[in-house]
């Protein structure tokens, strides 16, 4: 059994799938718009002019799957309570990724030596998703 994470950006989902294109290396496998649908979707479930928006898409970040909708296009996304978690190989990767996800988005915990960790930091990426980079500390 796998957990996988499912975001709903809630309307940016192609501009997201993108920006994790070009920051993290995202490589997408399969993208279904609603006007694509093989069933109509449901009186109310979109409002009007949201049919090229994403209905499914699913993607690679390294070894990770992700899904990702759009879902009612409302434009109220919102992420709380959780993170996503990588784990770059080293200090010079981690400095990389956590500079190029926080490019519009907001820095909760810079990106620094903890007793854990050679580099540790947090924030959430222009979309409101919140993000850990993690360098693993020496193995004892």
């Amino acid at each position: 059994m796998k957990v996988l994470a499912y975001l709903n950006f809630d309307g940016r989902c192609e501009e997201a799938i993108d920006f994790y294109r070009r920051t993290l290396g995202a490589e997408v496998e399969m993208l279904m718009r609603f006007k694509d649908s093989p069933e109509p979707c449901a009186e109310g479930m979109l409002p009007p002019g949201s049919e090229n928006k994403v209905m499914h898409a699913s993607f690679r970040i390294g070894e990770t799957m992700m899904m990702a909708s759009d879902c009612h296009s409302a434009g109220k996304a919102s992420f709380q309570g959780i993170s996503l978690a990588i784990n770059p190989p080293d200090e010079a990767k981690a400095k990389q990724l956590f500079d190029a996800l926080a490019d519009g988005g907001k820095v909760q915990a810079p990106l620094s030596k903890t007793f854990f960790s050679p580099a540790f930091g947090v924030l959430s990426d222009r979309f409101g998703v919140s993000w850990m980079i993690h360098v693993e500390g020496e193995k004892k």
